[in-house]
């Protein structure tokens, strides 16, 4: 990668982890904080939590569409200070419908598919992947850092002063849109539009969009129901974190090689569909491992394996597969269904797990996997619709 795809990477990675790290760490302590306050139920907890990601889905499309006509950082830009906005509103707030309206907010600053598009106009296809890898490795990082601070912060500054950190690290990253991510070659601006249309039924965007809502289906339908058998195996809720801690950092060791290697990158559809069997195969491990530990531990290091190659590889075929002119609609189309994935799964797997047991949800899970891989089964070697475009104050890099 040359220094200015490094710069955009990284940087880009950052936008998304403090972004992601104020959002994963309300996850387990929020439920907690509201039932010591009055009118808060259950039911509007998982409102709470839940509403963020409607929105998001609602909006990325809209956000991705507006970037592909006015440009990628203004907004990103506005997106991060609607999320610093509705952070505010949470950190104010204690009431329910306060804290959902937040969150509701909070939401609406659907930048992800922008940035997503951005990575993909700052770097080279040959070099794409290992883009996605970084910020994909980011937001693991920021998931399994989240948990491991979560109790810290909440014991320091309370689950309002964490509110209120998310909304200043959403701050600190528009500083990095504005002064650190690099702007956009000349040759991205200017070009003809492409109709919305076509982006929905392009055959094979629609094939990657399928990946990516049963990904996220199954990651959130999993977690309803691992962390209760890791505690049925006698592992504590307070050590959980060094559990999925262990299990995404190999998980991602053992992904390096499907994006760094250049010869295995050349064989992209093997390694796509070999890695949706990896992680049907580890949702098999979860389903039989009856509640002991070292298999489910094991189970959960094959399925993060597969799960970082898959979510480094599915942006960047978002982008090798979209039109020029429309990555930004692309990419927002992709991550609204990523969204969307995750509320279902989540809400999918509750409503299953409480009437037909944990063995069914996993069972649930296993079944969507083998879905998607005949769906995905039919894809073509990806090729870019894009000539690489260099910065002209850049000199190429060699391919390693």
């Amino acid at each position: 990668m040359s220094a200015r795809e490094l710069r955009a990477s990284f940087s880009l990675a950052s936008i998304f982890g403090l972004r992601l790290f104020g959002m994963f760490i309300i996850l387990p302590v929020f439920a907690l904080y509201a039932e010591r306050l009055p009118g808060w139920n259950l039911t509007l907890v998982g409102i709470a939590l839940g509403a963020y990601g409607l929105t998001q889905a609602i909006l990325q499309i809209p956000f991705g569409w507006v970037s592909d006509r006015v440009g990628r950082k203004p907004v990103m830009v506005a997106g991060l200070l609607v999320f610093a906005a509705g952070s505010a509103v949470c950190a104010l707030s204690q009431a329910p419908w306060a804290v959902i309206l937040g969150r509701v907010i909070q939401g609406a600053g659907a930048i992800s598919g922008v940035a997503i598009a951005m990575a993909a106009d700052l770097t080279r296809p040959s070099q794409r992947t290992k883009a996605m890898a970084i910020i994909g490795s980011t937001i693991g990082v920021a998931f399994a850092g989240s948990f491991v601070l979560a109790p810290f912060l909440r014991n320091a500054v309370g689950v309002q002063g964490i509110f209120a950190l998310t909304g200043l690290l959403a701050l600190s990253a528009v500083a990095i849109v504005v002064w650190v991510v690099p702007d956009l070659p000349v040759a991205h601006h200017g070009k003809a539009r492409v109709p919305f249309a076509d982006v929905l039924r392009d055959p094979e965007l629609l094939r990657l969009n399928a990946g990516i809502f049963a990904l996220h289906a199954v990651l959130m339908a999993l977690f309803v129901v691992v962390p209760l058998s890791l505690v049925r195996a006698g592992l504590p809720a307070a050590s959980h974190w060094g559990m999925y801690l262990g299990a995404v950092g190999t998980g991602f060791v053992l992904m390096l090689p499907f994006v760094a290697v250049r010869r295995l990158a050349r064989h992209e559809r093997a390694v796509f569909l070999g890695s949706v069997a990896v992680l049907a195969a580890g949702v098999a491990v979860l389903a039989v491992s009856a509640d002991r530990l070292w298999p489910l531990g094991a189970g959960l290091v094959i399925f993060f394996a597969a799960f970082n190659v898959l979510e480094a590889k599915l942006p960047a075929l978002v982008s090798k597969a979209a039109p020029p002119a429309a990555k930004g609609a692309a990419s927002g189309v992709y991550s609204s269904v990523q969204f969307l994935g995750t509320f279902v799964g989540a809400a999918a797997g509750g409503v299953i797990a409480q009437h037909l047991g944990p063995v069914a949800v996993l069972a649930a899970c296993l079944a969507i996997t083998i879905a998607w891989l005949a769906v995905a089964w039919p894809m073509r070697e990806p090729a870019a619709r894009e000539s690489e475009v260099h910065d002209p104050h850049e000199p190429q890099a060699t391919n390693p």
